[in-house]
């Protein structure tokens, strides 16, 4: 679509990915690390944000003026000059949209700030009424003609975008209806996304030392006594029960809404609009998900061997992100950033310098607040401005890696702003990959740093289990979501009951025998918010560890040779289709069995931490 809300503009790390929360104590350089939203709107103040969305309306009216009912009679130097317009028109809307919605982030509780976002959105959705019609106009010019005005050099800022407008006409509406519709998501999935992240950002959990964040109780499943962890993943599922009837409402209401949107757009499957978006046929990642699932064996495997280093009979469900070791390796703020920075650099100056702008500028917000959107994300908002990147930073090793990894989407973001506003932006399939190449990249430096057996187990084990949680857990989340959606069209309304039910089913199929799933986990799929704000976005997860880790194996076999064709596909945005990006690296995107070769190097990972287990001599 020609205008998109902040969330499409966002890649964010996986839940249960290596994300948690805690408390940022008193270090100065990490409780200094705080967004400047004022570059947005080139320092007007938050009254920069009612002009840019006027000059966006009026130009926009100029533009429905000039344009409407003409689309089929442009040649190429109008169509160029009209997307040029379109394109300052998404500037000043996106400069609008993502300082409100970035500030709202950071405190989800306060109403001014609430306010303000609601009061964009509903100016957005103004703009793309009155701007949908040239969406509608173009998908309906004749192949042949598109083809031709496409072809010439002064369209590539914008080919690729075009030609990806054109794939939705078998979904589009009438004009009428399109305008129908735009209006009603301010009231409809808009307003139910917004209320289910204020009533998880509200959630507080009990502990023996006060009341927490959810975010930071679930850090307290990745200590090392086995009590705590019990009594934490009993605190968090008494939490959950309040408002749990509400929040299964949300999810319900939001299945049958997108239920009603696919009927009318004749998708023939509830994940059939996002594999369109992602520029994925339906086949390919069904292929996907089943090669994951075939594979399962590999998760109940390390978790076999998690328990017999943990010294009991079976894990569960509580011990998955327990330590393994005793090794607890803290990294202030201020020595993350310049480990990060160093592994970048050296990989490349240029990535480098990019990790050190944002590091140095106030581009990162990384303490915990009461009412801070929880986890991580990077927000690239246009190619003028320098992407922002949210952290809930605890000074484990983990959160050294999420920074890693938010850094990676940062220069990814960055590069890709090369191709323009329309280009910028990766298919959420692509997303991961330069944020899981730059934590391996870091993983790398950590485990090389690591002399002791116990301490390169516990970095090994670390690294397993984010792969475990972003390939297999994302495909078990992608088979819950699979499970919830057809139940929800077939059986109607889904009680608490059967949303546990459907949940448990497909956790227990990745899990096994070789994790216990209690009965308080059963609720805990109440607060993911990729099954709320993005229907379908998980499988992504999987995707793209897996593309990355293929990249990274280009990178070792390589060396400094694969540097500049790795840029080159940074660079490039998402200017071509997924599998023209791929060849940049020597990915075949296409070949059925790429799923395998980028599991088998998890089962390669598994094989090193079961090596590092016997060196370690805690069998």
């Amino acid at each position: 679509m020609l205008l998109q809300k902040l969330s499409d503009t966002t890649a964010s790390a996986a839940p249960d990915a290596g994300v948690t929360a805690a408390d940022p104590g008193t270090d100065p350089e990490l409780l200094a690390a705080a967004w400047d939203l004022q570059p947005l709107l080139e320092g007007d103040g938050e009254e920069g944000v009612a002009k840019r969305l006027d000059a966006a309306t009026a130009a926009a009216k100029q533009f429905a003026e000039r344009y409407r009912g003409k689309v089929a009679t442009l040649d190429a130097a109008a169509l160029r000059q009209a997307m040029q317009t379109l394109a300052e028109i998404m500037e000043l809307a996106a400069r609008a949209g993502a300082y409100a919605a970035l500030r709202f982030s950071l405190d989800t509780a306060d109403p001014a700030r609430g306010a303000l976002l609601a009061s964009v959105q509903e100016r957005e959705t103004e703009l793309q009424t009155t701007l949908l019609f040239f969406e509608l106009e173009w998908a309906a010019v004749d192949d042949e003609q598109a083809d031709a005005l496409l072809a010439g050099p002064e369209m590539e800022f914008c080919r690729h975008h075009l030609r990806s407008v054109r794939r939705y006409r078998a979904h589009l509406l009438s004009e009428p209806e399109e305008k129908i519709l735009s209006e009603k998501q301010l009231t409809s999935s808009s307003a139910w996304d917004r209320l289910f992240e204020e009533v998880t950002s509200a959630i507080t959990v009990e502990l023996p030392d006060g009341a927490v964040a959810l975010d930071v109780a679930l850090a307290r499943l990745a200590v090392a006594d086995r009590d705590a962890r019990r009594g934490a993943a009993e605190a968090i599922t008494k939490a959950l029960e309040s408002g749990l009837r509400t929040r299964a409402f949300i999810f319900n209401t939001l299945m049958v809404d997108k239920s009603v949107d696919d009927r009318l757009r004749s998708y023939p499957n509830w994940l059939a609009a996002r594999n369109l978006a992602n520029e994925a046929s339906d086949e390919s990642v069904a292929a996907l998900v089943e090669a994951v699932r075939g594979r399962y064996g590999l998760a109940q495997r390390w978790y076999a061997l998690k328990a017999r280093l943990l010294g009991i009979e079976r894990l569960a469900d509580y011990d998955r992100m327990a330590p393994v070791t005793e090794d607890e390796a803290q990294y202030t703020y201020s020595e993350a950033c310049q480990l990060v920075r160093d592994c970048y650099s050296q990989f490349s100056p240029e990535l480098g310098a990019i990790v050190g702008r944002l590091i140095d500028g106030n581009w990162i917000d990384a303490p915990v607040r009461p009412s801070k959107r929880g986890g991580a994300f990077c927000a690239g908002v246009i190619p003028a401005v320098d992407p922002y990147v949210l952290l809930n930073y605890t000074s484990r090793r983990r959160d050294v890696l999420t920074l890693a990894h938010e850094l990676g989407h940062a220069v990814h973001f960055a590069l890709g702003g090369k191709q323009g506003i329309f280009h910028q932006h990766t298919p959420l399939t692509l997303a991961e990959t330069a944020s899981v190449f730059g934590e391996t990249i870091v993983f790398g430096r950590l485990l090389a740093e690591d002399s002791t057996p116990a301490s390169r187990l516990a970095l090994l084990a670390e690294n397993l289990e984010d792969m475990i949680a972003t390939v297999f857990r994302q495909v078990a989340m992608n088979r819950f979501e699979d499970l919830v959606h057809n139940a929800r069209r077939q059986e109607g309304e889904l009680s608490i009951e059967r949303f546990g039910d459907l949940w448990v089913s497909s956790q227990s199929e990745m899990l096994g025998d070789s994790v216990q799933i209690t009965d308080g986990y059963r609720s805990w799929w109440s607060y993911i918010p990729h099954f709320i704000a993005t229907p379908g976005y998980v499988y992504a997860y999987a995707y793209g560890q897996l593309l990355a880790l293929a990249v990274y194996e280009r990178y070792r076999q390589g060396g400094e040779a694969f540097v500049p064709r790795y840029l080159e596909l940074l660079s490039a945005g998402g200017s071509r289709p997924p599998q023209e990006l791929g060849a940049i690296v020597g990915v075949d995107l296409a070949d059925p069995g790429f799923w395998d070769s980028g599991l088998d190097l998890i089962e390669a990972h598994l094989g090193e931490a079961e090596a590092a287990a016997d060196a370690s001599g805690l069998l």
